[in-house]
Order: C-alpha cells, then structure tokens, then sequence
C-alpha cells in the first residue's frame, strides 16, 4: 500500500472541489465588504506593528507580527513554490500572488477577531478561532473541533514537513541521504532543542522570533535582488511567461487537480496562511488598544511572506532557469538554482536559510498548538505529555519521505481551513464594524480605543 499516494490523491479531491473555492470566494467576500482594506490602509498597517506594548512582560503587536510570520515564512516560502513551478508550471506564481492580496482580507478578519475576543492570562493573553468560536458561536464543541485540527496541522503536519525540508536541504552534502543515518541523526538533535524550547515558554519563542524572523529574511530576500538585478533583462520576459501560463485555459482546465492555480492557491495557502485560523493566535497576544490594529499588522505578515519571500523564491528559479527539465525539486532546485548565481557558496547559504527559516517555523507553530491545548484543558500533565509528541513528530518528520511530508500537511492544513472559513463569514460583520469604528476615530483624529459598547457588543473578557 503506497500510503504517499493515497495521501496525494486525497489531498487533490480536498483542495480542488472544496478549499480552493471557498478561500478564493472568502477572499473576495471579505475584499469588497472592507472596500479593499488591505490596500485602502496600508499605512495604518505599517504604524500599527510598531504599537508599543503596555506592560514589559506582554506581547508587542511586533512580537505576535513575527511570532505569525515565524511559522508563516518556512520552507514552504521555498520547497513550496519550487515545487509548485514544477508541478504546475510558471502561472503557479500569479495564483499564488492573486489569493496574497485577496487573502490578506481574510487574515485582517480573523484576527480582528482574536483581538476581540482573548482572554487575559497574567501579563498576556490567549486567542483565536476556537476562542472566538466558543465566545460569539457559544459553540465549545465547535471550538474543540477546530482546536483539534489546528493541533494536528501544526504540531504534527506543519513541523513534520518542516523536519523533512531540514533533511532534503543536506541533500547536496550527502549522497543518497535516505539511505543513511542522517535523517534520523537530524531528527534527534531537532527533537531535543525543539522540545528544550517547548518546555521553555512562548515568552522566550517569541523573543526569538523578533530576532531571528527579520535577519532571516532580509538574508533570503539580499539573494532574490541580487539575482534580480543580474538578470533585470529578463525581467519582462519572465512576468509575460507567468501572466500567459497563468490563463492558459488548457493548463488550468485540463488537469484542474494538477494545474497552476492550484498549485498556486495551494502552495500560497501552505505559505501565507491567511484565513486558515493560524495567524490570529499570534494575533491575539499582542497588546494594542483596538483590534483594527492587530487585524491591518497581520496584512503586513501576508504580505512578508508571500509578496516579498515568495516571490523572491519565483525569480530565482525562472530567472536561472534550472527548473527546466531538472531532476530537482523542492530544497534542492533552490540550492542549485541561486549556485548559477553565487557558485558553490549560494547552497551553503540556502542550506543555513532552510535551517533557520524551518527552526522558527517549528517554534512558531508550537506556540499555536499550545495556546489550543490550553483551550482545552489546563491540565498540566496534558500539556507536558503534549510537549513530548510534539517533540517526537519533529523526529518522525525527518525521516519522512517528501510525498507523504507534503500531502499530511496539505490535508490536515485543509480541515482546519474549511472550519476557520465557515466561522468568519458568519462573524464576518462584528469584525466590519469593529474596522468603521476604528475608520470613525480616525477621521476624528484620535489615536483608536476600543470598546465593546462601539460596535453593540457586551459578551468580550477585557474591551469593556
């Protein structure tokens, strides 16, 4: 039994007859009714992550921002997209770019959302989808359910995935790396110091995050301008091939499951994350005086992730041309992609890249799974024990092959979205007049204060 391609054929049927449609139509949905809030103020988006946090144990708005763009700019930003180019052909690109921008208002929602309704735990606070599914629903068990997959998705899937990237990233040092002990090596010693800093607490994740977040991108994205400019020529010819592949009506109908735009949308949905229910954890810890805040900085998250390290990954790989009839994919085709570029020291640099970016994704990602686990139990036996297997997937998934890494991710990141979605369509219209009464003060002139009462609300724990 080929357990891979059970999970792949599974993972098509998911996404092309019911998550696509339901991100895009969310996306658009969500796009108009804000009349486009993720473009209209992007200014405001910019000032509201540099917020300052009221209480020097708190959660800034920029700490939760990277804490959110911790797990979402992972190797996925990477494999992701090579793999995507690959499978779906150059057209994968604009999809992944298109459902960036329409997605952005999803992610705007849903942690507006978590703003309104966290709880307060100390000198920080606890939220998200399974909060606000219980607190506006009044629906626990609901909340549960999602809890559980955002759990498996990213404790499990997600980490697992980002294990495996780690290990195909040693590829190139490491003849046949399957067949050796290497990847069990690397899981141990990923084991260990991911569960050294689970057990540690999400304070010290999310200083790490702050630090590690920006200096790793900014070192991904220094690679991408290089190759840019040493190949500004090609630059048209490069867009007008993705713009055409794009709307190739034959590509995109032909083989709907294996197509472009669903690589795109797929791989873009893997990478950025916006209204899959992720982001707003992060969200929800951040300290800002009105939700609108919260809700335009994780526009800012989508768009690090996709428009800037995305796209970096898209024109190293079209503009040195190794995808072509390459016997590469993923990690590897990154690795040998920007070598055209930089010789023998741009796979050094990719490999120290795929490390950090999959590292912090995995401590990223822990942070949202704990803050579920404790929405459902504050049994501390529990969350030690949860602790360990989260531990011992990180192992598992770097010894797994790439198949089965890509198609366990996709499927338990698909559940989850499919409930996330259906929740902030129907509380889509508490986070709409959470943003005019945060246009209204603004028009005034004031610096915006929330609460509950502004927008006809009684039933938060702290806006009152």
């Amino acid at each position: 039994m080929d357990i891979g391609k059970i999970l792949t054929n599974f993972d098509d049927i998911l996404y092309t007859w019911l998550l696509i449609y339901m991100l895009a139509g969310a996306g658009i949905y969500f796009t108009i009714k804000t009349r486009f809030v993720q473009i209209r103020l992007f200014k405001d988006a910019i000032i509201a992550m540099t917020e300052k946090k009221s209480h020097e144990k708190g959660v800034s708005s920029f700490q939760a921002l990277m804490i959110a763009t911790a797990s979402r700019v992972g190797t996925g930003n990477m494999a992701g997209v090579a793999t995507a180019i690959i499978s779906g052909g150059p057209g994968a690109a604009f999809w992944m770019w298109l459902m960036a921008i329409l997605g952005s208002a999803s992610a705007f929602i849903e942690s507006t959302l978590a703003q309104i309704y966290k709880k307060k735990e100390g000198h920080s606070f606890k939220g998200g989808p399974a909060y606000y599914i219980e607190k506006a629903l009044h629906a626990r068990w609901l909340g549960i359910v999602f809890a559980i997959s955002l759990i498996l998705t990213f404790a499990f899937g997600f980490n697992g995935l980002q294990a495996y990237n780690i290990v195909s990233a040693l590829d190139y040092y490491i003849p046949d790396i399957s067949a050796s002990n290497v990847p069990t090596i690397v899981g141990v010693i990923l084991c260990v110091v991911s569960m050294a800093l689970f057990f540690g607490g999400t304070d010290k994740i999310s200083k790490l995050s702050e630090i590690l977040v920006p200096f790793m991108a900014i070192i991904y994205i220094a690679i991408g301008l290089f190759c840019i400019v040493t190949h500004i020529t090609a630059i048209p010819s490069i867009l007008v091939m993705i713009v055409k592949d794009a709307f190739n009506l034959k590509a995109i109908f032909g083989a709907f499951t294996g197509s472009c735009m669903v690589y795109g949308i797929k791989r873009g949905l893997f990478s950025n994350e916006a209204g899959m229910g992720s982001a707003p954890n992060a969200s929800a810890s951040a300290q800002v005086s009105h939700p609108a805040k919260q809700g335009l900085a994780q526009v800012i998250s989508v768009y690090i992730d996709t428009l800037l390290i995305c796209s970096t990954t898209v024109f190293v790989v079209l503009l040195t041309g190794v995808y072509t009839g390459s016997q590469y994919d993923g990690i590897p085709l990154i690795q040998h992609s920007v070598a055209t570029i930089l010789g023998p020291i741009g796979i050094h640099i990719i490999t120290i890249s795929v490390i950090l970016f999959a590292f912090t994704s995995i401590i990223g990602n822990y942070f949202y799974a704990e803050s579920n686990i404790l929405f459902i139990t504050r049994n501390k036996t529990v969350m030690n024990v949860f602790r360990v297997l989260a531990g011992l997937m990180v192992f598992i998934g770097a010894r797994n092959s790439m198949s089965v890494a890509w198609a366990l991710a996709d499927i338990t990141m698909g559940f989850e979205a499919i409930v996330n979605i259906i929740v902030i369509v129907l509380l889509g219209n508490i986070a709409f007049k959470a943003l005019e009464d945060y246009e209204k003060q603004k028009a005034d002139g004031l610096d915006p204060v929330f609460h509950e009462a502004n927008i006809g609300l009684h039933n938060t724990d702290i806006w009152k």
